[in-house]
């Protein structure tokens, strides 16, 4: 019985680190052929309007509920000890720190993420990356590197956008709905801002976009090894699947590792 649990355990061992030597020559591999001539500008540009755009709605609506709640709760703790006024410096340090960066990525990988994901593995399942193969197109430079070279884009900007809109909701919050001076909110968040954080910050969005991006255009077209899901629409739906789940717990995890380095 002891030797079976070894064996497995030693299988799952192999199958893992597998796995990660797998992901790693699949990025090193998109990376390496985004500037293989020629370009594909519109290719690139078109996955920004997907990645960026389409995401605006959400980071924009997100990042405004996130400063208000934020708002919220820091001026009721900070009021127990007389500091209200640090009002701005709490929302807008805690958002640029940290919640623009993750939440952003997070919602990214909750649409466009999500997205990429089911369409490679469709694309798949139903054979057409084996006949971009066969018409001697390079299938990982066709799907995958003009949609990293657009997520380092599209990230920092969602970031910065999602930073703006939820310093505003802690602005409407502490300042329009309990009192709070406005001008005192505005100073301290100028006063507290250091352009350090905001490089810290843009930090983490640009290694979110090769995580997030890596990870669900990995799974996508990998969804033939998915042996559990099977091949076909049960095999894409759990690859997609896998693919935001994993990506959402990389990025807590990797937020760790760079808030760890960078305080």
């Amino acid at each position: 019985m002891g030797i079976k649990y070894i064996e497995k355990l030693g299988g799952v061992t192999l199958g893992v680190v597998e796995s990660i030597g797998r992901i790693v020559l699949f990025f090193i591999s998109g990376v390496t052929r985004i500037f293989v001539r020629p370009i594909q500008a519109d290719k690139i540009i078109d996955h920004i309007w997907f990645i960026g755009a389409k995401s605006l709605f959400v980071i924009i609506l997100t990042g405004t509920f996130t400063g208000m709640v934020l708002g919220l709760q820091g001026y009721y703790s900070l009021v127990k000890f007389g500091s209200e006024a640090a009002l701005g410096s709490a929302v807008s340090l805690t958002i640029i720190r940290e919640l623009g960066p993750v939440f952003s990525a997070i919602m990214i990988t909750a649409g466009a993420g999500s997205a990429m994901a089911a369409e490679i593995g469709v694309m798949r399942i139903s054979e057409q990356i084996d006949a971009l193969r066969t018409m001697q197109i390079d299938p990982i430079r066709f799907l995958f590197s003009p949609r990293i070279m657009a997520a380092l884009i599209s990230f920092p900007l969602l970031t910065a956008i999602f930073d703006g809109v939820g310093i505003f909701g802690g602005y409407l919050t502490g300042s329009l709905l309990l009192g709070t001076n406005s001008a005192i909110y505005m100073d301290k968040v100028i006063q507290s801002v250091e352009m350090v954080d905001i490089a810290g910050g843009f930090l983490k969005s640009f290694v979110f976009a090769i995580v997030v991006t890596t990870i669900c255009c990995y799974r996508g077209y990998y969804t033939h090894l998915n042996t559990k899901g099977g091949f076909g629409a049960k095999g894409v739906s759990m690859a997609t699947t896998n693919a935001v789940v994993q990506s959402c717990v990389c990025i807590l995890i990797v937020d760790y590792i760079i808030t760890y380095f960078l305080v």
